[in-house]
């Protein structure tokens, strides 16, 4: 049987699309057919989505995407005012961006631990699998330690997930967890430097998680520190009422996109007559036969006025393979050229302080 050592040794590396001009690739894609065109289109999109300097631009992530090697890609979005929010599932965030930000790696399996012959055996080691990548559950749990101690940090009262997980990104500052001081840059960091949020609807549902229970189990009959999803969904909604024009890039589906779609529905509840998202991208593998949220369409999204139809696009594929070439096109594109940030973080807060 292989060591745990052997096994965690070759760490997934993070692309790099700075490294890499996909536009000419791409301008050809775009006089192919299917999912090719499909994904220059996307591109297209999101390079326009750049360039209307009103836009505010909100990432939507699902799916194992950091584990997968594509953190690096969200980090430089950040950092060049190509993203001005992210809506997120919990783990992205906390249990794969924050556990690398910690000094922790995710790592490439066999072919033969791919499709779970030798689970029983991972499990013994403590070693944890996400489909082709593995990570080390002893790790884990000192992330979840981690995020325990900066609930521990805070007053007792509800926060939005966008409020905790800025706190994640100061616990990195003041623990030294940055480039500056010799580690790693991560997606929490970043949006804590440029003030971008991040919100995460079901937060509870990652290391995080672990930690909030942890505490309120310590804290029974005191006060303590909550995550208030309906304060989440009035944050952003806030955001879609201060920027009406915004556009989408989700990569997957599930709650974060039901998340961000719907702000146009909340403004619109909340006396605030908001213009459906104008520009919208998703990247899925999801089917949309079986009803379900991930597969379904953007012109179905238009039937629940969330979506304007006329800059929208659908691409069907796998996000490590199409992200790097949207992504990739827009920025050695300059799209962000004339974009400075929106500092959207700052706006939240001001607004809660006046509360």
């Amino acid at each position: 049987m292989p060591t745990k050592k052997e096994l965690l040794s070759r760490p997934i590396q993070h692309i790099d699309i700075k490294q890499h001009n996909v536009v000419p690739l791409v301008e050809a894609m775009s006089k192919m057919a299917y999912s090719s065109r499909d994904t220059a289109r996307a591109a297209s999109i999101y390079d326009m989505m750049l360039r209307d300097t009103e836009c505010g631009v909100i990432l939507c992530l699902a799916g194992s995407l950091i584990s997968a090697g594509l953190q690096k890609i969200i980090v430089d979005l950040v950092r060049n005012n190509m993203v001005d929010a992210i809506v997120s599932t919990g783990a992205n965030i906390v249990d794969q961006d924050f556990f690398e930000a910690l000094g922790f790696n995710h790592y490439i399996a066999g072919d033969e631990y791919k499709y779970g012959a030798e689970d029983a055996t991972l499990r013994e080691l403590m070693i944890d699998r996400i489909y082709d990548t593995f990570i080390d559950e002893e790790e884990l749990r000192i992330c979840d330690e981690a995020t325990h101690q900066i609930t521990n940090s805070l007053e007792p009262r509800p926060y939005s997930s966008r409020e905790f997980i800025q706190a994640m990104g100061k616990y990195l500052v003041d623990n030294q967890k940055t480039p500056q001081d010799g580690g790693r840059d991560s997606i929490v960091l970043a949006a804590y430097e440029k003030n971008v949020p991040i919100f995460c609807p079901a937060f509870s549902d990652c290391s995080a998680g672990f930690g909030l229970v942890a505490h309120q189990h310590a804290r029974q009959g005191k006060p303590m520190v909550s995550i208030d999803s309906a304060k989440d969904f009035y944050e952003i909604t806030k955001l879609k009422i201060e920027n009406p024009t915004t556009g989408l890039l989700m990569i997957g589906g599930g709650v974060p996109k039901n998340f961000a779609q719907d702000i146009v529905v909340a403004a619109d509840i909340l006396g605030t007559e908001a213009s459906m998202h104008k520009y919208a991208i998703q990247i899925t593998v999801a089917d949309a036969r079986d009803g379900a949220l991930s597969g379904s369409t953007l012109k179905e999204a238009s039937s629940w006025g969330k979506v304007d139809l006329t800059y929208e696009q659908m691409v069907f594929a796998e996000a490590t393979m199409a992200l790097p070439l949207i992504a990739g096109y827009a920025f050695h594109k300059d799209a962000q050229a004339a974009r400075t940030g929106k500092n959207f973080a700052t706006i939240l807060d001001r607004v809660a302080v006046t509360a």
